[in-house]
């Protein structure tokens, strides 16, 4: 049997080099080689490329090397939650590459299992498809996005044994085992190190085979950031963010199985009750989504794609984010709830970018919205300056095109109805003179009695 090398931090740190791609595990600091990261930031190591859902978060994980401004690029999909991260970006001082969060799954996963790359819907007719090539596959267009290698990965897992076969702890998967195939050299940090023969063979999430050498360490609370611990007494919700949190869930139908994107569409996990017999699923690798824990953090619970603490349901189950995004790309998501910067007549959407504004992240808008049966877009109907964001056309940058089935805003609920912007209900506060107002777009009225 394979006996995986067990070495000092200080050691892995020393087997990273200048110049190298480095895959780095993690969703938020969910599953995140904190410790490995650390200890590179104690070298001498310039000039890296890392790869990673995002950056940590600033001062930590990966933001500590971005912090020494050991980093030259960036390749991930959703920086936004790190500012340190977006002003180097923005200053010239890294170099981004941006892609769906899906899309970098399978990158990674596809450099691990000998793929050169592969076409994919996501992002096709928006800026992100630009300077890509792209084909028209059973009438969709699809880009083509190259494997993604690396010279080393930095990995996090629950448990190994000494030969190296790794168990992940929750939705601490995320990145980690496609990670784990595709660099020349494989690191794993891991909370516990077990004799071979303890570890159950049919609970192995990495093999052995993957793994180069393993380093013991401990998680502690402030390594995991902002999701640390949640007390969700201390939440409060407007009134009119709660009604349309309420209008999307009337959207929904016993059965469906619902993404919830981040913000507003996160408040209807909290209004979902058993007899709804609705499944939530998060893109970060988990279905069965329940409400926020009473208290507690990352160390007791799962957290969901907005990296808060949630419970696990009855039946639930934990995968990896290339299995997430193979439900969500291969249609098995019902419906998927997000939000919106603009939405047009045409059921084009725009969520993920404003020129000139310090957004640097789609995270997995682009997937759900391309994936999912029906999608759902929850969003204020004016900006502050009280500018409709439901207009003719979209002039925001296109997260999708003609995708939108439900527009919900603070003030009313829209249908697409063969290619028609339809009115369907006012929301509490509103008549249709205030609607028509307010709304740039076309629309017809189909109010219900």
């Amino acid at each position: 049997m394979k006996v995986t090398p067990q070495i000092p931090l200080a050691e892995a740190a020393e087997l990273v080099n200048s110049g190298d791609t480095m895959i780095v595990g993690g969703f938020g600091m969910t599953g995140n080689p904190v410790h490995l990261l650390h200890a590179i930031a104690e070298t001498d190591v310039r000039d890296l490329t890392y790869v990673g859902n995002n950056v940590g978060e600033a001062g930590l994980g990966g933001g500590r090397l971005l912090r020494n401004k050991q980093i030259s690029k960036a390749i991930g999909s959703f920086f936004t939650s790190n500012p340190e991260a977006v002003a180097a970006a923005q200053s010239g001082d890294i170099d981004v590459e941006l892609l769906p969060q899906g899309t970098l799954a399978e990158a990674i996963r596809a450099g691990g299992t000998g793929i050169g790359g592969f076409y994919t819907p996501t992002s096709a007719n928006t800026p992100l498809a630009d300077n890509r090539e792209v084909r028209t596959f059973d009438d969709t267009d699809m880009v083509f996005i190259p494997a993604i290698k690396g010279d080393v990965s930095l990995i996090r897992a629950w448990k190994a044994d000494t030969a190296g076969n790794l168990q992940y702890r929750m939705t601490e998967s995320n990145f980690n085992p496609a990670a784990a195939m595709a660099s020349k050299l494989v690191i794993a940090e891991v909370e516990e190190i077990v004799p071979v023969g303890e570890l159950d063979p049919n609970l192995i999430h990495t093999q052995g085979c993957f793994v180069d050498y393993l380093v013991q360490a401990t998680l502690e609370l402030d390594d995991l950031g902002s999701s640390a611990s949640v007390k969700s007494s201390d939440k409060k919700v407007s009134e009119t963010r709660m009604n349309m949190a309420k209008a999307a869930l009337a959207e929904l139908k016993r059965g469906d199985l619902v993404n919830l994107g981040i913000g507003i569409p996160t408040l209807v996990a909290d209004l979902i009750s058993d007899k709804d017999g609705i499944i939530l699923h998060t893109e970060n690798g988990m279905l069965g989504v329940g409400p926020e824990p009473e208290e507690g953090g990352a160390m007791d619970y799962p957290v969901n794609a907005g990296k808060i603490p949630v419970t696990a349901l009855e039946g639930s189950s934990y995968f990896d984010s290339p299995t997430s995004f193979g439900m969500i790309r291969g249609g098995h998501v019902d419906v998927a709830i997000m939000g919106g910067l603009q939405v047009d007549q045409k059921g084009n959407l725009a969520n993920w970018a404003v020129p000139g504004k310090p957004l640097l992240g789609v995270g997995g808008a682009m997937d759900l919205a391309t994936g999912a049966h029906r999608l759902i877009v929850t969003m204020l109907h004016t900006d502050k300056a009280g500018n409709s964001k439901v207009l003719p056309e979209c002039t925001l940058p296109l997260t999708a095109v003609g995708v939108v089935d439900v527009l919900v805003t603070d003030r009313a609920v829209f249908h697409f109805k063969d290619g028609n912007m339809v009115l369907t209900q006012l929301l509490s506060g509103f008549t249709l003179a205030d609607v028509e107002e307010s709304t740039e777009a076309e629309f017809t009225v189909a109010l219900s009695e």
